[in-house]
């Protein structure tokens, strides 16, 4: 009985710890998105160098996420967590202070490879300590907690910005990071790692890191030739990365799951495609409300709250279903309905009524509610225990990856719509366009995401 009481005080204080990460991150990131207008006037800068703001965010955290979750596996995944936060706090002060978009820039890039070795292990953490019946639920409460601080991220961030400036939209968190650190060094007791760590894979990781680099750098130069070149060098970049690990004795992850394990493969590849098609959502909803409706920034985050208010009502509710029902079932409705409330926002007009875009975001929230939970608890229960942290490192990859490619497509339509050139009324109409376009593209993704969901197949529960 004292082990069993111990085991459940252990999950619960992990728990805690792992949602109260889960909401600041989000609360940050949320927040900033609201301050991007803000950040353009005071910075002077132009709507392709203003996506990069979030960009290089997403960049570094697809670059770092799968090195970070194998070395969590070596040497703890909740070290790595805690490092992670310290980091996140320092790189939001230097951020913070920035005194140009160069600087800032270079200051998110630096915050998200911090954020990676939260995102690398958060998960991991959480299927280290719960047992499989209990698993699905956990990671729902996590999924709703990440919605709830994307959810308040937006309200908080336009009140210290219209009162404080939006470099207090960088420091919302950090009293909150700072408790999570606390936790983890004081009460969290003891570590999690694989039981065979094996060596490090420096040529992978450097392999994947620079092929990640070359394809962010590519979009910058689309469509010219040179893209061409280093979008080609990036692809040979992955396709060697896979023939290195897929012999190497202590690989960054095993990459054999993806031919051997549909499940894994389907469902890692349904993650990238929705995260893909809504990602962007929040950056165009609130420039469209700033800019084309003339939105305060309070104003703007009240409305923008609305998906992810819905995604946090939900996603604890698909994450318990989860555990009964087959996930692919809840999953594949997530995706159909995500992508019913994308088609509703590519007819998105200067004049709209609020109360339809309102009603656009609530379905878009609603299907990803019920995709998220269930497919991550897919993904987390076809794998053994041993692979946790490398697996969520891929998943983390994915949804991070799936995050960047949204915002390079609405870079590249900004700069073939707009240009390189500041937001302004005499471009309000090419903005609507490019806006409009975005969510069609967005919503016509969502089709092969149904069939990945669809086709995954049964989910198998392997022997931990």
């Amino acid at each position: 009985m004292p082990d069993q009481q111990s085991e459940l005080s252990l999950q619960r204080i992990t728990l805690t710890m792992v949602l109260l990460n889960a909401f600041t991150t989000p609360l940050m990131l949320s927040s900033v998105n609201v301050a991007l207008p803000s950040i353009a006037t005071d910075l002077s800068m132009n709507a392709v160098s203003l996506s990069w703001i979030p960009m290089a965010y997403l960049m570094a955290s697809a670059m770092f996420v799968l090195t970070f979750g194998r070395i969590a596996d070596m040497v703890g995944r909740k070290r790595i967590f805690l490092i992670g936060t310290s980091s996140v706090i320092v790189t939001s002060l230097i951020a913070a202070f920035a005194v140009s978009g160069t600087m800032l820039i270079t200051a998110r890039f630096l915050q998200g490879m911090s954020a990676a070795m939260m995102y690398a292990t958060q998960v991991a953490i959480v299927a280290s300590v719960f047992p499989p019946a209990k698993r699905g639920r956990a990671i729902g409460l996590t999924v709703s907690t990440i919605y709830l601080g994307l959810t308040i991220g937006p309200l908080i961030g336009g009140y210290v910005i219209d009162n404080f400036g939006w470099r207090a939209s960088f420091m919302v968190h950090i009293p909150l990071a700072v408790i999570v650190l606390v936790m983890g060094l004081f009460f969290v007791k003891g570590e999690w790692s694989a039981d065979e760590r094996g060596s490090f894979d420096l040529f992978g990781a450097l392999l994947y890191i620079f092929s990640i680099l070359l394809i962010c750098i590519s979009v910058s130069y689309l469509p010219s030739t040179l893209s061409l070149i280093l979008l080609t060098a990036s692809l040979l970049g992955f396709f060697f990365f896979f023939l290195f690990e897929r012999v190497h004795k202590h690989p960054m992850f095993d990459v054999t799951l993806f031919f051997t394990n549909r499940v894994f493969l389907f469902s890692c590849l349904a993650s990238l495609i929705i995260y893909t098609a809504t990602f962007a959502n929040v950056v165009q909803v609130s420039l469209y409300l700033q800019y084309l409706k003339g939105m305060s920034a309070v104003s703007a985050g009240m409305v923008m709250m609305c998906q992810p208010l819905t995604m946090a009502i939900f996603s604890p509710i698909a994450g318990r279903l989860s555990d009964k029902i087959e996930p692919r079932y809840l999953a594949s409705a997530g995706m159909l309905v995500s992508c019913i409330g994308l088609l509703l926002l590519s007819e998105l007009q200067i004049e709209s009524d609020l109360n339809y875009l309102i009603a656009a975001l609530v379905t878009t929230g609603f299907g990803f509610s019920l995709f998220s939970s269930p497919n991550v608890s897919a993904i987390m229960g076809s794998i053994e225990k041993r692979a946790y942290g490398s697996a969520n490192g891929v998943v983390a990859t994915m949804r991070i990856f799936g995050q960047m490619t949204s915002m390079v497509l609405v870079t590249l339509i900004f700069a073939l719509t707009i240009g390189p050139v500041e937001i302004e009324p005499a471009n309000y109409d090419e903005l609507a366009k490019a806006i409009r376009l975005t969510f069609t593209i967005a919503a016509i993704l969502c089709l092969p995401g149904l069939y990945f969901s669809v086709a995954r197949g049964k989910l198998r529960v392997t022997s931990t």
